[in-house]
């Protein structure tokens, strides 16, 4: 499975960016996604996730702001991450992550452990 995320930028203090990530390869075994991210100096954290069912998290610092979702096809996963109302706090290195079981998404881990194949990243900045 290949994961590559888009849609990092520059944005201003109350702003709005949209993440993607393209997983493809064997993604019929992909059941959860999750978006992390990890700023310098911090450990990587969890800031929202998805089930293979659908049901969603996110981290208390995101909610009623972020909101994620996903598409998918046999061939292909298309994982988004809508981020309204950004905060300087927002600025770190977002990356997106598969799980080929739903204990990714149940198990919430901060660190991503149970999560199996993992993007780049794309870079979030956000200017007071």
């Amino acid at each position: 499975v290949q994961v590559v995320e888009s849609g990092g930028g520059l944005v201003q203090d109350g702003g709005t960016l949209r993440l993607s990530c393209a997983a493809s390869g064997s993604v019929v075994s992909i059941d959860s996604m999750g978006w992390y991210r990890r700023s310098p100096g911090k450990k990587r954290e969890l800031v929202a996730a998805i089930s293979s069912e659908g049901q969603t998290y996110y981290a208390d610092s995101v909610k009623g702001r972020f909101t994620i979702s996903n598409f998918r096809d046999n061939s292909k996963i298309t994982l988004s991450l809508q981020m309204n109302n950004l905060r300087p706090e927002d600025a770190a290195m977002y990356y997106c992550a598969g799980s080929y079981s739903d204990v990714g998404f149940f198990s919430q881990n901060p660190g991503g452990d149970d999560y199996d194949q993992w993007g780049q990243g794309t870079q979030v900045t956000v200017s007071s």
